[in-house]
């Protein structure tokens, strides 16, 4: 059997019962089970640094760092034909979490329609240049991409939610339709490399955390995972933080740190963001602000979805607007199934101006034949100070020196 039959969470394992035998395939052929632990009951309260688990929608096994907080502005909540068309919105806004939660606001504004920028088209493989984009309203042609201001002309309201900084089993890697060295970072000023990775993190929202116990000293399979953690039997979790991996989330946290979280639904398609800024470098003729953003999407229907062709606009503080079109993402066509609904990736967008916004559209086609756009929910790129020193790998150099040219290739607005 292939992998991709094992890339998700078995059925009768979804029902996350309190305790139950978890067993999942060795990814050999031919195919066997081998036990990997035990399901704990999941919990509305915040998980400790060290616990187990599976992502729910992936199904790697993981360990949880360290958690964040993030506001997720949900732009299905604020649009009651999608709640009633989807199904969506009641049991989002039911959860016992989300009603804890506290509510704070992003205020859109309508831009204005006075911009005199021109916008211009790339290949799919072209960098956005660092002008980026003015804020001017869409014309006729251009309606279907979308404004930061078309599902409320006033404001989105956000949720405080917990998210996970987590490790991820190098077993499961190669299996899951996920990068997972999507979280990038800035080489110093003066590195020939201009983004390297740390492989296997990922950020994973509390809904998707599956937790499990296990009797092995090492459960899971990373570099990191004996430098950050430690067993500790009389624990629960019986895991704990090193010393190491506090100074290494205290000198990362800038580059590390979500805020923001963005989400929207089209024909029962879900597109979640995550923006992250990366930091600034200094050119001779101005300085270049980096971002990395995670995108997330997932087939909540019954007919299988293909991703074509993806079209982002791009606006900039310094007043210009741009246009990129082109096939796919990240060079694939992903297909989502009701057996596989999900993909996620990450990439990367630069300004020549320390803030901005982006949103767009994804061209999907159905199995049936149907071809309809997707909307990316705008999103906003802010910068931070850049006054706390460069981030600190927590991999060897040796890891990184081939990551650069192949994170180059991700910088087209994917």
């Amino acid at each position: 059997a292939e992998h991709e039959e094992a890339g998700g969470v078995p059925n009768q394992v979804r029902g996350r019962p309190s305790t139950a035998l978890l067993k999942f395939p060795n990814f050999v052929s031919p195919c066997r089970l081998a036990e990997v632990g035990r399901l704990v009951e999941a919990r509305d309260e915040r998980y400790e640094t060290g616990q187990l688990f599976l992502h729910r929608i992936f199904g790697y096994r993981g360990v949880i760092l360290f958690p964040w907080t993030a506001r997720v502005y949900d732009r299905d909540l604020h649009n009651p034909s999608k709640i009633s068309s989807t199904g969506i919105g009641s049991t989002s806004s039911s959860s016992p979490q989300q009603q804890r939660t506290k509510e704070s606001t992003l205020r859109v504004k309508a831009s204005p329609s006075t911009s005199s920028t021109t916008p211009t088209a790339h290949g799919g493989d072209s960098t956005p240049s660092a002008s980026a984009f003015q804020a001017d309203a869409p014309s006729d042609s251009e309606s279907s991409v979308g404004t930061a201001s078309q599902v409320d002309p006033k404001e989105v309201r956000g949720k405080v939610q917990t998210f996970y900084q987590v490790l991820i089993d190098t077993r499961d890697c190669p299996h899951i339709r996920a990068q997972t060295e999507a979280v990038t970072f800035l080489g110093n000023q003066d590195s020939n490399r201009s983004l390297y990775a740390i492989p296997g993190l990922d950020y994973v929202a509390h809904e998707d955390i599956m937790p499990y116990s296990s009797s092995e000293k090492s459960p899971l399979q990373h570099e990191l995972f004996d430098k950050f953690l430690t067993h500790a039997p009389e624990s629960d979790p019986p895991f704990v933080g090193q010393d190491t991996l506090k100074a290494w989330q205290e000198k990362n946290h800038p580059w590390l740190d979500m805020s923001d979280v963005h989400k929207e639904t089209t024909e029962n398609v879900r597109v979640t963001v995550i923006p992250f800024y990366m930091g600034c470098r200094e050119t001779p003729a101005s300085s270049v602000y980096w971002w990395r953003y995670c995108i997330r999407l997932e087939n909540l229907g019954e007919l299988s979805v293909q991703l074509r062709e993806r079209h982002w606009r791009i606006f900039s503080l310094s007043g210009t607007l741009e246009t990129v079109r082109g096939r796919g993402v990240v060079g694939q066509e992903p297909i989502l199934s009701p057996r596989l609904p999900a993909f996620q990736y990450s990439s990367h967008v630069s300004l020549q101006a320390p803030s901005g916004h982006m949103w767009g559209t994804f061209r999907l086609e159905r199995e049936d034949g149907y071809s309809f756009d997707c909307k990316i929910p705008p999103f906003s790129l802010e910068s931070k100070p850049d006054d706390l020193g460069p981030p600190t790998p927590a991999t060897p150099p040796s890891r990184n020196d081939g990551d650069a040219d192949k994170n180059k290739k991700r910088d087209d607005s994917d």
